[in-house]
C-alpha cells in the first residue's frame, strides 16, 4: 500500500514502525527513505518533548497543571488561561500568529503576549500552536535550560533517543529528508514551522527531528509504563483517561467509532495518538500493546496533499494485521 503510494507520488517516501507487544517489531523504509533518515517531526514535538518535559514538573510538585500561564509568565495576559488548558488545547488562544506564514520576517514576542482569546478558556477545543508554545517557554524559565537542552538530558538520553534533535548538526544533513520547497530550496535540516522557524528552531509546538527507531523508543515508554525512567503510570494514565471532546493532556484520545480521527474508527476506545503537519504520526493502542510510526514528508509535494485521507487507511491496516 505504501509503495503504491510512493508510485502515485502521493510522498516521496516514507518509514514506518510497528510494535506488538513483544510479539512483533516491524519497521520498513519505501521511496526515498532508509530507516535511518531523520524526519521534521513537526508537531509530534508537543507530545514527545513538551508534554513528558511539562509532567516530569508536574510529577515532582514544581508546578500544578491548574496554575494559569501567567504565573510563570507575567508579560502573558490574560490569567484565567491554565497550563492545562494549553496542554488540552482548550486555552481560548488563536490556533496561529496572524503572521504566521512570514518565515523569514523577525518575530515580535510581545505580539504573543497581547493575543486576544477567541473564546473563554474551557469552552470548546481549538488546537492552538501558541498555547504550546508558551508551555514550552514555562519549561525553560523553571529550569533554567532551553528546552532542547532539557529535552535532551530528561527525555532522549533517558530513553536512548540518540538520532533526536532540534536544529540537527549539519553533519547529518544526508540523512535528513528535505520538507518543502521556499521558492529558492528545499528545506533541509531547518524547521518546517514558519513561527518554530522565527523563534530559532526551539518551540513547545515544533523544532523536533527524529527518527522512527527513537520514536518507537518513545512509544514504548507509554506501552510499559512501569518499566521506564521517563513518568509514573499514574502521570501517563492522567494524561490519556481524562478526556475532553477527543483531547486527553497533550494527546488526542480515541472515544468511539464516531471520532474523526488518524487512527481511523475502529482502533480501540483509548488509544491515542498525535499528528506532524509534514506528514507525521504516532499511535498507541494500550488495548493491544501496539504502537505505529508513520514518518513522511507529505509536503515536499506541496501542502495539497492527501495525507489526511491516507493516514486512517494507513492504521486500519496496521490495526487488522496486528491486533490480535
Amino acid at each position: 500500500m505504501i509503495e503504491s503510494w510512493v508510485e502515485a507520488g502521493k510522498i516521496p517516501g516514507a518509514v514506518i514502525g510497528i510494535q506488538a507487544g513483544h510479539r512483533h517489531k516491524w519497521q520498513a523504509a519505501y521511496g526515498s527513505a532508509s530507516l535511518d533518515t531523520i524526519f521534521d517531526a513537526a508537531s509530534l514535538t508537543k507530545v514527545v518533548v513538551t508534554l513528558p518535559a511539562i509532567m516530569q514538573l508536574v510529577q515532582t510538585g514544581r508546578l500544578s497543571l491548574q496554575d494559569s500561564i501567567q504565573q510563570y509568565i507575567p508579560e502573558f495576559r490574560h490569567s484565567e488561561v491554565t497550563i492545562e488548558h494549553c496542554l488540552r488545547h482548550v486555552s481560548g488562544l488563536p490556533s496561529v500568529l496572524p503572521d504566521f506564514r512570514e518565515r523569514y520576517s523577525p518575530i515580535d514576542i510581545q505580539q504573543i503576549f497581547a493575543l486576544e482569546l477567541e473564546f473563554s478558556p474551557g469552552e470548546r477545543v481549538q488546537y492552538s500552536d501558541i498555547g504550546m508554545v508558551l508551555v514550552g517557554w514555562i519549561v525553560s524559565r523553571l529550569t533554567q535550560q532551553s528546552l532542547d537542552e532539557f529535552a535532551h538530558e530528561s527525555i532522549f538520553q533517558p530513553l536512548g533517543m540518540t538520532d533526536s534533535y532540534f536544529n540537527p548538526p549539519a553533519a547529518l544533513r544526508e540523512r535528513i529528508a528535505p520538507t518543502e520547497w521556499d521558492g529558492e530550496k528545499y528545506l533541509l535540516g531547518e524547521v518546517h514551522d514558519e513561527t518554530c522557524y522565527r523563534l530559532g528552531g526551539v518551540a513547545g509546538s515544533a523544532g523536533l527531528f527524529t527518527t522512527v527507531e527513537d520514536l518507537a523508543k518513545y512509544a514504548k515508554a507509554w506501552l510499559d509504563p512501569e518499566g521506564n525512567p521517563l513518568l509514573s503510570k499514574s502521570i501517563m494514565d492522567a494524561c490519556t483517561h481524562s478526556v475532553y471532546n477527543g483531547r486527553g493532556i497533550g494527546w488526542q484520545v480515541q472515544e468511539g467509532p464516531e471520532s474523526m480521527l488518524s487512527c481511523g474508527p475502529h482502533w480501540p476506545i483509548g488509544s491515542f495518538g498525535h499528528t506532524g503537519y509534514t506528514g507525521t504520526s504516532l499511535w498507541i493502542d494500550p488495548v493491544h500493546d501496539l504502537s505505529v510510526v508513520f514518518l513522511t514528508n507529505a509536503v515536499h509535494l506541496g501542502r495539497d496533499n492527501e495525507m489526511r485521507e491516507m493516514r486512517p487507511i494507513l492504521h486500519e491496516t496496521v490495526r487488522a494485521v496486528f491486533a490480535k
